[in-house]
C-alpha cells in the first residue's frame, strides 16, 4: 500500500501522463541550450563559423560575434512568449504546445544545413521563438493541473526537464567532439527534431487545463478534465468540494485580465515579486557557467571542456532532484536562501582565485571546480523555484498576463548577460576572466536579503488560497504560518458579500 504521505499518492494515470508529456516538451530547451552552447567550442563548429588566428594556428570565435551569437535569440525567445501567452489564453495550453512543437521541425533543419555564420546565427534566433512559446505555456499548464501538495515538485520539474535535456546532449557532444568537421555539431542539433515530434502527436490524449476551461465558461468540460486528473487519488465528494472551491475562487476575482492591471492595487506587489524573482535569477549570472562554461573551460586550457560538461549536468541534475523533493517539504524561501548562499560562496571564491597574476594549473582546476559549485547553487534553488512562486504569486485571472510579465524580464536580463559576459570575460575587452565572480557574488547578496523580505512561503497553499492572502493583505514574510478558513466553506457567499470583498481589494 502506498505511504499516506507519498507524493505519487497524489497523480493518477491522467494526471501522471500529463505531467510526463509536459516535462518531455521542456527536454527541447535543454537540447537547445546544451547543443549550441557546447558545440561552439567544437573544432569543426569554430572552423566552419571562427576565425583564423596565425599567431596559435587554430581557429577561434572572436568575443564581439560569441556575445551576438549567444544573446540575439533572447529576440526571438521574447517574441515567443508573446506568441505563446497569446495562443495559451486565447485557444488553450494543449493548442499552444501543440502549434509551439510544429514550429522547431522548420528551425532544426535550417540549423543543421548552415554553412554560413548568418545562417546558424538566424537558425538559433529562429529557434528560441518554440523556447520562448514553451516558457509562456509548461509552468502555467502544470501549476493548473496538480494539487498543492506537489505543486512545487511539478512545476519546478521544467528545470530539471531542461537539465535532463541538457545532460542528454553534453554526451552525445562528448561522443562527437573527436569526430572531424561539421559532423561533430550537426549531430546534436539534428537531435531537435525528436522531442517537438513526439508532443505534437501525443499532447491532444491529455486533458485541457480545467483553470483554462472555466474562465471561457465551459464548465461540464472543465469539470470532465478535473475529473479525469483527481479520480482515484481523492473521493468523488472531495473532487466536487474542490472543483466548487475552484469556480468560488474564479467568481470572487475581481481583476478582469487585463495588463493595465499588474500594476493595479494589491496586484503591484504580486507582479513587483514576479519580476524580482526573475531579475534575480538571470543576473547572478547563470549564463556564466550555462552559456559560456564550456567554451572559457577549454580557454583554461587544463581539463576536457566536453568531460566537464557531463559532469556539470550530472551534479546538476541531482542537484535539482533534491531541491524538487524538498521544497515542497521544507519551503520555497529556505531553498532560496540556501541556494543564493552556496552561489556567493563559489562565485566570490572564483573571483579570488582569478586575481593571482601568474594562475597554475591547480588554480585554475579549482576556479573549474567553483564554476560547477556556483551552476549547482543555482539549480538547486533558484533555477527550479522562480517559476514555482511566479506562478503561485500570481492572481487567478491574470496568470498569462504575469507570466508573460516574468517571462519578459527574463528575456531581458538573459539578453543583456549574455551579450556582455564576453566583453567582461575577454581580451581586448575587460578581460576579467573569472574576476565577473565579483559581480554575480555581489547581486546574490541582494538576491538574499529580496527573498528575506518579499518572498512569500505558499508551500501547501491551493492557488485559491494563495489569492485570499493577498487579497487579505497578509504580510509577505506570514503566509507560511497564516491559518486561512477552506476557501470551500464559502461557496454560499451571496453577491452582496463579493461586493464587500472587491471594495476591500481596492483599498490595498
Amino acid at each position: 500500500m502506498m505511504a499516506k504521505n507519498s507524493v505519487f499518492q497524489h497523480f493518477n494515470k491522467s494526471l501522471t501522463l500529463a505531467c510526463m508529456l509536459i516535462a518531455v516538451s521542456t527536454f527541447n530547451y535543454g537540447f537547445d541550450n546544451a547543443g549550441f552552447n557546447t558545440t561552439q567550442a567544437m573544432d569543426g563548429f569554430q572552423h566552419q563559423f571562427g576565425r583564423y588566428n596565425p599567431t596559435t594556428g587554430k581557429y577561434f570565435i572572436p568575443p564581439s560575434w560569441l556575445s551576438l551569437f549567444n544573446s540575439l535569440n533572447y529576440i526571438g525567445f521574447g517574441v515567443g512568449v508573446m506568441v505563446g501567452s497569446l495562443v495559451s489564453g486565447r485557444y488553450g495550453r494543449r493548442m499552444c504546445m501543440f502549434s509551439m512543437s510544429c514550429y522547431p521541425l522548420i528551425t532544426a533543419t535550417i540549423a543543421i544545413t548552415s554553412t554560413t555564420r548568418e545562417q546558424i546565427l538566424a537558425a538559433r534566433v529562429l529557434n528560441y521563438v518554440y523556447v520562448g512559446m514553451e516558457l509562456a505555456v509548461v509552468p502555467v499548464f502544470q501549476s493548473e493541473i496538480v494539487p498543492a501538495p506537489v505543486r512545487g515538485l511539478a512545476v519546478g520539474s521544467y528545470q530539471f526537464s531542461l537539465m535532463f535535456g541538457s545532460l542528454i546532449v553534453n554526451c552525445v557532444c562528448r561522443g562527437t567532439s573527436t569526430l572531424e568537421g561539421n559532423t561533430a555539431w550537426r549531430i546534436p542539433i539534428g537531435l531537435f527534431y525528436v522531442v517537438p515530434t513526439i508532443v505534437l502527436s501525443l499532447v491532444w490524449f491529455i486533458p485541457e487545463s480545467p483553470r483554462w476551461l472555466l474562465t471561457k465558461d465551459r464548465v461540464d468540460e472543465a469539470k470532465a478534465a478535473f475529473y479525469k486528473f483527481r479520480e482515484g487519488c481523492v473521493s468523488d465528494e472531495e473532487i466536487a468540494t474542490e472543483f466548487e472551491a475552484l469556480q468560488l475562487a474564479l467568481r470572487l476575482e475581481p481583476e478582469q485580465g487585463k495588463c493595465r492591471e499588474l500594476f493595479q492595487g494589491v496586484n503591484k506587489k504580486r507582479t513587483a515579486i514576479v519580476v524580482a524573482m526573475n531579475f534575480f535569477q538571470q543576473a547572478t549570472g547563470q549564463a556564466f557557467a550555462s552559456t559560456y562554461g564550456t567554451i572559457f573551460i577549454k580557454g583554461l586550457g587544463t581539463i576536457n571542456p566536453f568531460n566537464m560538461s557531463i559532469v556539470m549536468s550530472v551534479i546538476n541534475l541531482t542537484l535539482v532532484s533534491t531541491g524538487l523533493f524538498l521544497n515542497d517539504r521544507i519551503g520555497r524561501r529556505p531553498l532560496l536562501f540556501i541556494g543564493a548562499s552556496i552561489q556567493i560562496a563559489a562565485v566570490l571564491t572564483m573571483g579570488g582565485l582569478g586575481t593571482v597574476s601568474n594562475p597554475t594549473d591547480g588554480h585554475k582546476i579549482a576556479i573549474v571546480a567553483m564554476l560547477i559549485v556556483f551552476s549547482a547553487g543555482f539549480v538547486f534553488a533558484w533555477a527550479p523555484l522562480t517559476y514555482v512562486v511566479t506562478t503561485e504569486v500570481s492572481a487567478l485571472r491574470l496568470r498569462d498576463a504575469s507570466q508573460r510579465t516574468a517571462s519578459m524580464v527574463t528575456v531581458l536580463m538573459n539578453f543583456a548577460v549574455n551579450f556582455s559576459l564576453p566583453y567582461l570575460l575577454y581580451a581586448p575587452y575587460a578581460a576579467l576572466g573569472s574576476k565577473v565572480g565579483f559581480i554575480f557574488g555581489s547581486i546574490a547578496v541582494c538576491a538574499v536579503i529580496f527573498t528575506f523580505f518579499c518572498v512569500p512561503e505558499c508551500k501547501g497553499r491551493t492557488l485559491e488560497q494563495v489569492d485570499r492572502m493577498f487579497i487579505e493583505g497578509v504580510p509577505l514574510r506570514h503566509f507560511g504560518d497564516y491559518q486561512i478558513t477552506d476557501i470551500s466553506d464559502e461557496r454560499t457567499m451571496e453577491k452582496g458579500e463579493l461586493g464587500i470583498e472587491v471594495k476591500a481589494v481596492e483599498k490595498v
